[in-house]
């Protein structure tokens, strides 16, 4: 075999076992992600670049209160008005509430594309919601990180429980933001990884 064989060989093998290695780490590891909308602003910005940290949740590690979380939504969360489990729960998109809570379960399936937003509520929670800020099992959370409300139909909604298993995510956008109150809490099956850290915009350069 000549020497110019032979070293493109190596080249071969050698590009080979990073693009192995990459697709490993994003599948398994840390994985980027690009914030979709406006939902989350102020904190994370539309087009901003993520790290989300996948491999402590394959490993066993629970979401915790607060976490910024890349998931997968309820089947037809991407619908206008959103979907329930229970006909008839959670506020409308497009008109009146059609109660006064949140969904008490979300659809069974997936949605097609990823979300980011923030826990809000552990399983066994009581969660409710006065002017956009989280009434958790009675007291006010501190969440100097959410935008105002605005009065949209899921500003003001009354108290449920959330399942075990399930963790009810809001954007810190209260006025926009289709989240939890209207598809109700997600399983922790569908909870993709925390995000970790900002990378692009170089300005926003930082922890999540």
């Amino acid at each position: 075999m000549s020497r110019s064989l032979r070293s493109f060989g190596e080249l071969v093998v050698i590009v080979a076992t990073a693009l192995f290695f990459a697709l490993a780490i994003q599948a398994y590891a840390v994985k980027p992600f690009v914030i979709p909308t406006a939902s989350m602003v102020p904190t994370l910005e539309p087009g901003q670049r993520v790290l989300v940290d996948r491999f402590s949740h394959r490993i066993g590690g629970d979401p915790k209160l607060n976490d910024i979380t890349v998931f997968m939504p309820p089947r037809g969360a991407e619908s206008a008005g959103g979907q329930c489990a229970i006909a008839g729960e959670g506020p409308s998109y497009d008109g009146g509430p059609l109660s006064r809570r949140s969904c008490t379960r979300s659809t069974s399936g997936t949605g097609p594309r990823a979300c980011i937003k923030r826990v809000v509520g552990m399983p066994g929670d009581r969660i409710a919601v006065r002017d956009g800020h989280v009434i958790r099992n009675g007291r006010r959370a501190a969440e100097p990180f959410a935008a105002a409300c605005g009065g949209g139909p899921a500003c003001d909604l009354d108290a449920i429980v959330i399942p075990a298993g399930h963790y009810f995510l809001m954007g810190d956008n209260r006025g926009n933001s289709a989240d939890s109150r209207y598809w109700g809490p997600v399983r922790r099956a569908q909870i993709i990884g925390r995000a970790v850290a900002t990378f692009w915009p170089p300005e926003r350069v930082g922890g999540a």
